[in-house]
């Protein structure tokens, strides 16, 4: 039997078997629109000052400023790598198209990639309030939780950063899946169920944490669709889960494809480095703190270093509070389900990002509450509703307050953002605002460094090796820094440490390749170039030197072909344009 006709059948079981769903309320088009565009203007207004905003040096050169692929713009070759390439330790073709068309449309202007983002973020606000209406018919309760959304300033992150374009991408496919769901929920025809695929799909590619949103869409069969009640019986969860067997099994193989790209890329966490109990306990405290910065969004960070301690009552309390308030759902499902479908929805969006499998070297990030804390947001919505049908007094003074707070959170944002505008100011910021922070400091030792203010970026180098000494970063970064002191054995040593820490490391080899080629080991600084290009076939800095090491061989046909190569990747390369001029005008003349 054919998948197509399993699905329809497992849809046809669950049509009979589980509750039809409440018709929602209606309400009047002209206020729909009216909050619709009161959505878009106050979030383009909060978000506006990223248009003055630059790239910054934090994935930014790896999704766009040096990513040789992305700045061909949109060619077919760029299509069929953005299909068929893990680069960047994801499988996520859509965020690379949409890179690429930016550059196709604006070239390297960053505030116009920023708005670009500005603009998916915007959609996705209104449509997040169209797919909570469709399905409960709440106008103003659907109208906060998209506010909340949309101006909330620990989503300054994924907004006001380039390199995190696939979150509002994935987003808008998420709330656009939501969409048709509700109209395959309504209408019961295999072309709704078509257009959840199709979206849910698009979704995956753009970013694989939304392998949770089937497990979502069960929890709104329960609320606010109503296909199921409470208690739930088995054989009507059971013709549910049926249906959306196509999507579970499109979440599997995003999982595969995502965990082995990232291990491919070295980002996942090795058990040694953080053992099993540490990344529980920070888990858990993790769910906790991202409520915190929810309801009170200070000291925001681009990045959040694990903790050197976990006191052991911190996780404690941490983990009875998420017991009680799990039980405390449980216990007002029969009368007030979206508690237990909020805060299902954000305990479970929150799991790939949760750092059980730890990816990277972050202890949490605000980039990974973008969809889940819509669940809080729910639960407060609908929550307060509830309580102002008993206490009708209070309507007009919780109006006032939930706008004060809206426009406290969009000030808020509105200053976050101002942070992004260079990689000086993201880390500086950073370094005020945690303790401890060795990414931050190495960063911040980079903005320093292409500054050049030698001396500073070095300190900052020194720092965060004193903080953490087997982070591979810093030790590579140094390595430059120190070169262009002249102290190359000193370099030398640095990036044969991050090449230990990390043997993957394309960019130490290459960098180690260069120290060795500036003492004359020609031949050996060669072989790292070449083991860099193994390990990262477009790096463009490494496939550059290669051609000039050739170039000082003697070898002039390769080094003519890792040239040209070369310059393909990155034309700005003056080194190599020159080198290779040289090299061409030598094979004309006589």
């Amino acid at each position: 039997m054919s998948q197509s006709r399993r699905t329809r059948r497992a849809a046809e079981r669950a049509n009979k078997t589980v509750a039809a769903p409440r018709e929602p309320q209606s309400a009047p088009p002209r206020e729909l629109l009216w909050i619709s565009l009161g959505l878009i203007v106050s979030v383009v207004i909060t978000y506006w000052p990223v248009q003055k905003l630059g790239f910054v040096r934090f994935d930014d050169p790896t999704y766009v400023t040096e990513n040789p692929h992305v700045a061909t713009g949109l060619t077919w070759s760029a299509v069929r790598w953005a299909f068929t390439s893990g680069y960047g330790a994801n499988w996520h073709p859509i965020t690379w198209l949409s890179h690429m068309l930016d550059i196709q449309l604006y070239g390297f202007e960053a505030g116009a990639h920023h708005i670009t983002s500005l603009l998916v973020h915007s959609a996705t606000t209104v449509l997040l309030f169209g797919a909570l209406f469709r399905m409960t018919g709440a106008v103003w309760r659907s109208a906060v939780v998209a506010a909340l959304f949309g101006l909330h300033p620990i989503h300054v992150e994924s907004v006001a950063w380039v390199a995190e374009r696939k979150d509002v991408l994935s987003a808008f496919f998420w709330m656009l899946t939501l969409l048709a769901y509700a109209s395959y929920v309504r209408e019961r025809r295999s072309s709704s169920y078509a257009w959840v695929v199709v979206a849910f799909a698009l979704g995956l590619m753009s970013k694989p944490m939304v392998v949770t949103l089937p497990f979502v869409l069960l929890l709104l069969d329960l609320w606010p669709l109503r296909r199921i009640e409470v208690p739930v019986r088995w054989t009507a969860a059971r013709a549910l889960v049926l249906e959306k067997t196509p999507l579970f099994a499109m979440s599997v193989a995003s999982s595969v494809i995502t965990f082995l790209a990232q291990r491919q890329g070295g980002t996942v966490a090795s058990g040694v480095r953080l053992p099993l109990g540490e990344r529980l306990g920070n888990a858990v405290t993790a769910y906790v703190s991202y409520i915190g910065k929810a309801v009170w969004p200070i000291h925001l960070a681009a990045y959040y270093p694990y903790p050197r301690v976990l006191p052991t009552a911190w996780v404690l309390v941490c983990t009875l509070f998420l017991l009680a308030a799990s039980a405390g759902a449980i216990v007002a499902a029969r009368a007030r389900p979206f508690v237990l479908v909020g805060w299902l929805w954000y305990l479970g969006t929150l799991v790939p990002a949760i750092g059980i499998v730890q990816v990277g070297t972050q202890a949490m990030a605000d980039r990974y509450t973008y969809i889940p804390l819509i669940g809080i947001f729910i639960v407060v919505a609908w929550g307060v509703a509830d309580l102002l049908s008993r206490w009708p007094r209070w309507r007009v003074p919780t109006a006032v307050f939930a706008v004060a707070a809206l426009l406290l959170f969009a000030t808020t944002a509105r200053v976050q953002v101002r942070y992004w505008e260079s990689s000086m100011t993201l880390w500086k910021h950073a370094l005020a605002v945690t303790t401890d922070n060795y990414a931050a400091h190495t960063y911040y030792g980079n903005a320093l460094l292409s500054r050049g203010d030698i001396n500073a970026a070095i300190a900052e180098y020194v720092e965060a090796i004193r903080i953490q000494p087997d982070y591979p970063e810093a030790h590579n970064n140094l390595g430059p820094a120190l070169a262009s002191e002249g102290k190359i054995d000193d370099a030398i040593k640095h990036f044969n440490v991050a090449i230990r820490l990390r043997p993957n490391y394309a960019d130490a080899h290459s960098n180690l390749g260069v120290a060795l080629a500036s003492q004359g080991k020609i031949d050996q600084a060669i072989a790292e170039y070449i083991e860099a290009l193994r390990l990262d076939p477009d790096h463009a800095r490494a496939r550059g030197n290669l051609g000039l090491a050739l170039k000082a061989q003697g070898r002039t046909a390769d080094a003519m072909r890792e040239l040209e190569l070369a310059l393909r990747a990155n034309p700005d390369n003056a080194d190599v344009r020159n080198a290779l001029a040289v090299l061409q005008s030598t094979r004309r003349t006589p």
